[in-house]
């Protein structure tokens, strides 16, 4: 989907079709007056648009600061799933690690919804990604992601968490949250899952070690949550997931891309050596 066709179907579902792009990625995001609208990448996607409304429902009968449905329910048009939001206020400074910490205690600390939360299918894109590669990388690298998918796929499912399982946020960066007037308030709730607590928080510790976020950012991220999930022995085995996953993703843009064609290398190379040290370059 490109901007051009995510602007016809928000204009077939009743907003300004020049409505500001916010981002363009699963979801085409249009700033509409003091509503926020989200245009799916596809008909596949409803169901998760709707779980997302779901969830920002839970949040706020919960009192987690959270974006706010707009509208009870997703619309189907076009083809395109189209979920209304209410508008967030500016932004009064950059997100800090431990804005993000707070949010996450807040979030780990709730019961199960009275709806299901999926897994967190960390390497399920594996596999689609590398087939997006197709050429553009070399086979060998491939096979190398398809077996380390399986190794830690497998090594995930045995894993013993510190933390009680639960619902996570799935996707927890410091972009996910926006501190405004009243604080901070976490946004992009459709990779919401019932799972380990630790997904979450090894997200940050391999941002410490992979893209360069300043260690004493980090530790007030743990400062802030109260552990540092690096204590607990299963933290490579996700670091490792993650790290797999964050690569292939990579390879899907190789394609055409010399610079993601770069960085992929970059990424499965330090892989392959087991230099932890090497940084990877956000993409």
């Amino acid at each position: 989907m490109d901007e051009t066709r995510a602007r016809r179907v928000l204009a077939a579902a009743g907003h300004p079709a020049d409505a500001a792009l916010l981002a363009l990625g699963e979801n085409a995001v249009f700033a509409a007056g003091d509503v926020v609208v989200k245009v799916g990448r596809s008909e596949e996607l409803l169901a998760r648009a709707e779980r997302e409304l779901a969830v920002g429902r839970w949040l706020a009968t919960a009192g987690v600061p959270a974006v706010r449905p707009a509208e009870p329910g997703a619309r189907l048009v076009d083809g395109h799933p189209v979920t209304v939001w209410h508008r967030l206020p500016d932004a009064v400074r950059p997100t800090e690690p431990a804005d993000l910490a707070g949010l996450l205690r807040l979030v780990h600390a709730l019961p199960a919804p009275d709806f299901p939360l999926p897994r967190r299918e960390l390497l399920g894109g594996v596999e689609r990604w590398l087939r997006l590669a197709g050429d553009a990388i070399d086979p060998a690298d491939a096979a190398y992601l398809r077996e380390r998918r399986d190794g830690f796929a497998a090594a995930s499912a045995a894993l013993v968490p510190h933390l009680p399982p639960g619902a996570i946020h799935g996707d927890a960066l410091p972009r996910n949250v926006l501190v405004g007037p009243d604080g901070p308030v976490l946004v992009d709730l459709e990779t919401f899952s019932s799972d380990l607590r630790e997904h979450d928080l090894v997200v940050l510790a391999l941002s410490r070690d992979r893209y360069g976020l300043a260690p004493e950012a980090y530790e007030s991220f743990t400062a802030e949550y109260g552990w540092d999930v690096r204590e607990w022995a299963g933290c490579a085995v996700l670091r490792g997931a993650r790290e797999t996953a964050s690569c292939a993703w990579v390879a899907q843009h190789a394609p055409g891309n010399a610079a993601a064609r770069g960085e992929f290398e970059r990424r499965v190379g330090s892989l392959r050596e087991g230099a932890v040290d090497v940084r990877w370059r956000p993409f």
